[in-house]
């Protein structure tokens, strides 16, 4: 967040409250940064600030909860306070062993839906309410990425020859920097035997465009997070479809709220569950496209 929309809060709505180091600085007390998170989160799932900032850290907790259609009172499935567990005791090398364990005994595309989408939702949960340190958040991110990464290398290369092979360009735009949907996305896409290419987080726009021509790729598939201004989402999307003049499909997933109100026609947007029947669907157009 802003330090000028904090500044502006405090004198609109007496809060925060900072208090003051030896040098005059702000400096603001950890129960006001549990609070600041949970308000940010309302902020991006479309609440106004003036409407919950008044809200106890507990009332905001239970909005969050109720917007995301989670009760935030139920305790989560023993299996992920498991990994919740390893991750507040900084056992990184153990959670690691876990996921590798999990990933061998359910396949790639299961651990991804059935493990990995609930548990990157319950850690992000733990770090808006002040439960993970930024830093704990980053560990799993990072402990997350190793073993996903290595799955995807380890999985067959598809033939970019074969006709029924998309190519899926992967990427978020500049504003985005939050990757782990975006892998588990590729992840999804390799195992259905898509040749997939990765750019990463934050790629500017003709960057995204100028890739798409010179790989040749018939897909632009994007992660947009909660995290993300919905506007700058919908305005993304539009200069981008607008840039590619139809030389690919745009295909969009994630939990940002541009992708549930106010859908663009020209971009598919898919749960991660649902993308093996997405690369179906495009080999059956294109199978009937090259047969005519």
């Amino acid at each position: 967040m802003a330090k000028e929309t904090l500044r502006v809060w405090e004198r609109r709505y007496d809060f925060p409250q900072p208090l003051r180091d030896p040098n005059g600085e702000r400096v603001y007390p950890i129960e006001q940064v549990h609070k600041l998170r949970l308000v940010k989160r309302l902020i991006d799932l479309g609440f106004r600030p003036g409407k919950v900032i008044q809200y106890s850290t507990d009332e905001l907790q239970a909005l969050t909860g109720k917007a995301t259609g989670k009760d935030s009172t139920l305790a989560p499935a023993p299996e992920l306070q498991t990994y919740l567990d390893l991750c507040k005791s900084h056992q990184m090398e153990a959670l690691r062993r876990k996921l590798s364990q999990a990933l061998l005994m359910m396949g790639l595309k299961s651990f991804v839906i059935e493990l990995v989408a609930p548990l990157t939702t319950l850690i992000g949960e733990a770090w808006a309410s002040g439960q993970l340190a930024t830093f704990e958040e980053h560990l799993y991110t990072e402990s997350l990425t190793v073993v996903m990464r290595s799955a995807i290398f380890a999985m067959p290369q598809a033939n970019a020859s074969n006709i029924g092979t998309p190519r899926i360009l992967l990427t978020t735009l500049p504003q985005e920097r939050h990757g782990l949907g975006l892998l588990m996305a590729e992840a999804m896409c390799v195992a259905e035997g898509a040749q997939c290419i990765s750019l990463g987080v934050q790629t500017p726009l003709l960057d995204i465009v100028e890739a798409a021509r010179v790989q040749r790729v018939d897909i632009i598939a994007l992660s947009f997070s909660v995290a993300m201004n919905p506007r700058q989402a919908l305005d993304g999307l539009a200069e981008l479809h607008m840039r590619l003049a139809g030389c690919a499909e745009l295909w969009a997933g994630g939990s940002n709220a541009a992708l549930k109100r106010r859908r663009p026609p020209y971009v598919r947007v898919f749960e991660l569950a649902e993308l093996a029947g997405a690369i179906g669907e495009w080999r059956a157009r294109n199978a009937v496209l090259s047969a005519g």
